[in-house]
């Protein structure tokens, strides 16, 4: 046979994607397609249709058609084989034969059905080695990555030996109450009996006796000594470095630890002068035969206060279910009154600083304890595996936000089929992972399913893996109240909770 071009076309004979096999204008593909709807006999049932120069070999995908337009005296019997392999390429790289999936996914296509023709005639070749042909990995690719993660981790380990030089250097200074030596622009102007906003926040969470800091003198005259934060040409150049490398570099003078779930959320817009964020996080591992292997989850209470003149308050917390709760600031105070304050009322909490004021961790392996159940049930079939895959949400208070269900795939079998499913799917082919989507799991939609086929071994289906994110936490602990030290006046304040994941695997 000689084909001379392979297209997908709407029903008007509008071409979607189209690639020719010989020399062919684009004029000239774009009338004979156009041309093809109106020949085509809607009152037989054919397969082909020819004109006094071409044949078109057709097959209907719902609103759309995978047309070959080959020479007259092809052989039919090859060209209705070569257009079922084309029609079956089509749903391996597109999820819905839609015009808008198609030209979402135009060059895949055109890569595929290179490898299915070569200069007008068929290649031997199925649906499997396309995928791999197409997928095919680069040797100097991965000498690039392996080269790139060398150099990464040689920039990490430089980072942190200049960093522990810079901190050792610093200690020495305050210490001895003059300059450290030698670092370029990383040295220390000491003060004597003078802290940082770090170190106030480190006092409270670990000691009874929170201090404030004194504001340094500022001497009349000019200062020889070097500045706490200047940066000198050599850092700046080794920064550069850093950030060549892909690492991210946080500013010297921050004195505050951030948590990771705060860079990636932006606090809220309509910030009170008392803000508390709430946060969780949990690190849970099932086995896929039921059982909890284990479950751990931390919180904490981060207190940020914006205006001095609410430097003196306490906290009231409500704690329905006593899951566990380690209060860092007062112990006795919050044992007898569930009030978080510092132990001498006189004190004030340091201003524009996070501060962790409540802590409480979780560990259990009760069953009863897991929020969301995934059960994932693989079944080996005549052509490869059933997978039937479960969640039900056993936390009704929860609202869960932007699920996604990651479960492995083989490679080099192609997409899966999809039977029901509750919610949407993703397939990331070069992954080699189907994500099951599902915006909101909550006690109105507390259970779903997904089934698709594909062919594989039961085992090719594990880790599953479980991301989410949740304005409502885990253990019921809110700040319902704030006042003041003095008269016990509210005070008005705005809080930020979010529970999240840091593992969640059925294994």
């Amino acid at each position: 046979m000689v084909l001379l071009a392979a297209a997908v076309c709407t029903k008007a004979g509008k071409a979607i994607v189209s690639r020719q096999f010989v020399e062919m204008t684009r004029t000239r593909i774009e009338g004979l397609l156009a041309a093809f709807p109106k020949l085509m006999n809607t009152g037989k049932q054919h397969t082909f249709v020819e004109t006094e120069s071409v044949r078109y070999v057709y097959q209907p995908m719902e609103k759309l058609y995978m047309v070959l337009i080959t020479t007259k005296n092809s052989n039919i019997l090859e060209d209705l084989e070569t257009l079922r392999l084309f029609s079956r390429v089509i749903p391996e790289y597109c999820r819905a034969l839609e015009e808008n999936e198609i030209s979402e996914h135009c060059f895949d296509l055109i890569f595929a059905f290179d490898e299915i023709v070569a200069l007008g005639y068929r290649e031997n070749v199925n649906l499997a080695q396309i995928r791999t042909f197409t997928e095919m990995d680069s040797h100097e690719e991965k000498v690039f990555r392996a080269v790139r993660e060398t150099q990464e981790r040689e920039a990490k380990a430089e980072m942190r030996r200049k960093a522990k030089e810079l901190q050792q250097a610093r200690r020495d200074a305050e210490r001895q109450g003059k300059k450290a030596p030698g670092f370029g622009g990383f040295g220390s102007s000491a003060v004597s009996g003078g802290s940082t906003a770090a170190m106030i926040t480190e006092t409270i969470i670990e000691t009874d006796k929170p201090k404030v800091a004194p504001a340094p003198a500022r001497p009349s005259g000019p200062s020889k000594a070097l500045k706490l934060g200047a940066k000198g040409k050599e850092v700046d150049n080794f920064v550069d470095k850093l950030k060549s490398e892909g690492e991210t570099i946080m500013s010297s003078n921050m004195g505050k630890r951030t948590s990771e779930a705060a860079k990636v959320h932006a606090p809220p817009i309509n910030m009170e002068s008392v803000h508390m964020k709430i946060e969780e996080k949990i690190t849970l591992t099932c086995g896929r035969d039921g059982g909890l292997q284990n479950m751990e989850l931390h919180g904490m209470i981060m207190l940020r206060i914006s205006d001095d003149k609410f430097g003196r308050i306490r906290l009231h917390v409500e704690n329905e279910d006593k899951k566990g709760t380690h209060p860092n600031v007062d112990k006795k105070l919050f044992t007898a009154e569930s009030l978080i304050g510092l132990k001498n009322p006189e004190k004030s909490f340091p201003v524009n600083s996070d501060v962790g004021v409540l802590k409480w961790r979780l560990q259990t392996t009760e069953e009863s304890f897991i929020p969301l159940t995934i059960n994932c049930w693989p079944s080996e079939s005549g052509n490869g595996c059933d997978v039937n895959i479960e969640y039900e949400l056993q936390e009704d208070n929860l609202e869960l936000n932007d699920v996604v269900i990651t479960i492995p795939l083989p490679s080099g079998v192609g997409a899966p089929v999809i039977g029901e499913i509750d919610g949407e799917y993703r397939h990331d082919s070069r992954r080699n992972t189907l994500e099951w989507c599902l915006p909101v799991i909550d006690a109105k939609n507390k259970s779903g399913s997904l089934e698709f086929s594909i062919p594989g071994q039961p085992n090719d289906f594990f880790p599953v893996q479980v991301s989410f994110i949740s304005k409502k936490n885990y253990c019921n602990i809110q700040v319902t109240k704030v006042t003041q030290v003095d008269g016990n006046s509210p005070v008005r304040f705005s809080t930020e909770t979010t529970f999240l994941v840091d593992k969640y695997e059925i294994l």
